[in-house]
């Protein structure tokens, strides 16, 4: 199956304010969403008709599609100056490994990255990604997925989610399938 250069993003953005541990996505929609993932890019084909009738199968088409979903956010977070999954990120965490055991996704590899906020210095704060990645990876491994589906990469403070460099949206990991 030929990926190509495209990446799916699963952002596990990280907030330590959840009151509950109930996951926000169930490994069900996490199959879903990352099995959808081999229809990759646009398709290509040829309309046989007239020109308005080609029109109106592409719009049809672009109309029952997902509306430009290229994440599946589960709504997580760490603390500052934290690598510690809280309990909310271990439920969420949980479904995804629920996710990932499951047959459709058997041959899917996944990169972590980890990204921090700008607090701290650009050293300090690539270390930190560091530890976040290889956290959640280590949760993952904990929960029964091989090792070598998983690569734990820190970030820093590369690609912000927010605006503002210090704003806890930042503060997350993200999990990519792995493209040839």
């Amino acid at each position: 199956m030929q990926w190509g250069r495209s990446a799916f993003v699963l952002a596990v953005v990280f907030f330590s304010t959840h009151a509950s541990a109930d996951p926000v996505q169930k490994s069900e929609d996490i199959v879903k969403f990352f099995a959808g993932a081999a229809d990759l890019g646009k398709s290509r084909g040829i309309c046989v008709g007239t020109e308005e009738e080609c029109k109106s199968k592409s719009k049809t088409k672009a109309k029952d599609a997902p509306a430009g979903k290229s994440s599946l956010d589960m709504l997580i977070n760490f603390g500052l100056d934290s690598a510690a999954l809280d309990t909310t990120a271990r439920a969420e965490l949980d479904e995804f490994a629920k996710a990932l055991k499951d047959s459709r996704l058997s041959t899917f590899s996944f990169v972590v990255e980890g990204y921090t906020d700008a607090t701290g210095t650009v050293h300090y704060n690539e270390g930190l990604s560091q530890r976040r990645a290889q956290s959640v990876a280590a949760f993952l491994t904990a929960n029964g997925i091989e090792a070598a589906r998983i690569d734990a990469v820190g970030m820093g403070e590369k690609n912000p989610r927010s605006a503002n460099p210090y704003d806890p949206l930042n503060r997350r990991v993200e999990m990519r399938i792995k493209t040839q």
